[in-house]
């Protein structure tokens, strides 16, 4: 019989522990949010899928082209001059390895309506500026222009931009469409989103969602692991709740008539575009009646009962099934960027515009928090069980030396189990989406998951979840945050401060790898020149996405 050391008898005492039922508990919400998670991944992958189906069917009866219309007919001339007018927003910030193609393929979007862009950026010092000058004089025949919006003083800068964009915009424009400069569009996505626009009026915003392309680094897969849950609300083909801020269109006239307060609401100490707009969304308030009081007897006495209405915005939210966009993430994605960016994400939960809004906040930053360590924490616990087992086996303890009982390894078995069908549900949703895309976009390099990483994806789901709550409780107790440069802070659920210099701004930041400096305010001709010749022979060379 051998006896135990120190670190055995730990083990093995962590281990019988661990199957207690409170722990054994614990390890089956783990796997329950695995299969729920895979579950949810399914679904949206059914209906991205059903859209795949939909464009080959209308391929074989003679539609080639389906990645732009389901109905051929809707190309034909008497339909594409009767499209409404509209305006295309892009607020800007720094200058990154993949802005241009990713402007290239907004401007060159073949929409048949009336069409502008607007690029709008802080200052002409801001290396964007001149990037888009250079690329739009190869672009003379589309209708775009450049904006200097100025320093933003009551709200986020990108909130800023987007204002004074719509105020910009054409007087005949009937949809305003927000675009990030990190979005890669198809040809047909304005095209599609209009026509979901104008099929229901009843619609407030029409949002996507992008598909990321990780680079390789921990960081981007971190990333991409954090938006894969998010794209479950993305994918229902019609009606969402969800709202992404890089790709939002609305009407025009919801912003020249302040409808429901969508611009005050965002100029006055909005922090988060889509957040803001999608509490306009579902707000519910009461409204007080005065001129439509009745009077009833009680008594000997008339009593005035002002009526109460329940006033409900309820404006609808939707996504289309083709609203997926390729987003190619920095080379160079360093870990300490994407936790700016998680942080950035949770930061977002501290702004809010109303009561329930700020409930709505506490309530998604609570069930996040415990879902995110709900799910690593019986990683932890499957690694124990396993680790003892291990030590078990090969000092050849018998079973008299230690009661190491067969339950861990069958949960931490079925954890195993559970974890591969939720990565085999992410890789086929992942799959389907980058079918649709290279469907989408015929013209373009086309995309490929033969670079992902499915080992370094299950580590970006233990750090991703793991980091989460701590980044959240972080921004929770500072209400500030740097981003891009600029410093905000948060009083009461709004922006109340931004500080300004020198010091907080890096060379580098953002997803996409941008320079925020430049040379002199400027980007050197060279690296723009290069940039061009290299995205022209990305997009003649259809291999591979860039990234």
């Amino acid at each position: 019989m051998l006896p135990l050391d120190s670190f055995d008898e730990f083990l093995f005492s962590a281990s019988r522990a661990l199957c207690s039922p409170l722990a054994v508990f614990i390890q089956i919400q783990g796997c329950f949010i695995c299969l729920i998670l895979a579950l949810g991944w399914a679904l949206a992958a059914y209906v991205r899928g059903r859209e795949i189906r939909r464009m080959k069917d209308s391929m074989r009866c003679g539609n080639s082209f389906a990645f732009l219309t389901k109905d051929i007919n809707d190309l034909e001339h008497s339909n594409q001059v009767t499209l409404p007018p509209v305006s295309v927003v892009m607020p800007l910030k720094g200058f990154g390895e993949h802005n241009l193609h990713n402007w290239r393929s907004q401007i060159t979007s073949l929409y048949g309506g009336p069409l502008e862009f607007l690029f709008v950026v802080e200052s002409t010092a801001d290396p964007a500026y001149h990037a888009v000058k250079r690329l739009l004089a190869d672009f003379k025949d589309v209708d775009a222009k450049i904006i200097v919006a100025g320093l933003s003083t009551t709200c986020s800068q990108k909130i800023h931009n987007q204002l004074v964009g719509v105020e910009k915009m054409h007087k005949d424009t009937k949809y305003v469409l927000f675009l990030d400069d990190d979005v890669r569009l198809h040809p047909g996505s304005i095209g599609a989103l209009t026509t979901e626009m104008e099929k229901n009026p009843e619609i407030f915003i029409q949002t996507g969602y992008p598909l990321d392309l990780p680079s390789g680094t921990l960081g981007s897969y971190c990333i991409y692991e954090y938006h894969m849950p998010c794209s479950m609300g993305f994918a229902t083909g019609g009606k969402t709740f969800f709202l992404w801020g890089g790709c939002m269109m609305m009407h025009a006239d919801d912003f020249r008539t302040d409808r429901h307060g969508v611009v005050s609401a965002l100029r006055d100490g909005g922090y988060s575009d889509d957040m803001t707009l999608a509490a306009i969304a579902g707000k519910v308030y009461l409204q007080l009646l005065t001129p439509n009081c009745y009077c009833t007897r009680a008594g000997m006495q008339l009593v005035h009962i002002p009526l109460v209405e329940r006033k409900e915005h309820k404006r609808l939210i939707t996504s289309p099934p083709v609203a997926v966009f390729p987003h190619p993430l920095a080379s160079d994605l360093t870990f300490p960027r994407y936790w700016n960016y998680l942080r950035k994400q949770t930061f977002v939960l501290e702004s809010y515009t109303t009561k329930v809004n700020w409930i709505m906040n506490r309530a998604l930053f609570t069930t996040h928090c415990y879902l995110s360590w709900g799910f690593v924490t019986p990683y932890v616990m499957a690694g124990i069980h396993v680790a003892a087992a291990l030590r078990f086996y090969f000092k050849g303890y018998s079973p008299d030396d230690t009661v190491l009982t067969c339950n861990g390894l069958l949960l931490a078995g079925c954890l195993a189990i559970c974890t591969l069908i939720e990565l085999l549900s992410m890789w086929n949703l992942t799959r389907i989406e980058v079918h649709l895309c290279n469907m989408l976009s015929p013209e373009a390099p086309q995309l490929s998951l033969a670079s992902y990483n499915w080992c370094l994806v299950f580590i970006a789901m233990l750090v991703d979840n793991f980091l989460y709550p701590l980044s959240a409780m972080r921004s929770h107790f500072s209400q500030s945050i740097n981003w891009s440069g600029i410093r905000y802070h948060l009083k009461d659920g709004k922006i109340y401060k931004i500080d300004r210099h020198k010091h907080l701004v890096p060379k580098i930041t953002d997803l996409a790898g941008k320079d925020l400096l430049g040379k002199n305010g400027s980007t050197p001709k060279v690296a723009i020149i290069s940039s061009l010749s290299r995205t022209l022979a990305q997009w003649r060379q259809p291999k591979k996405y860039d990234v």
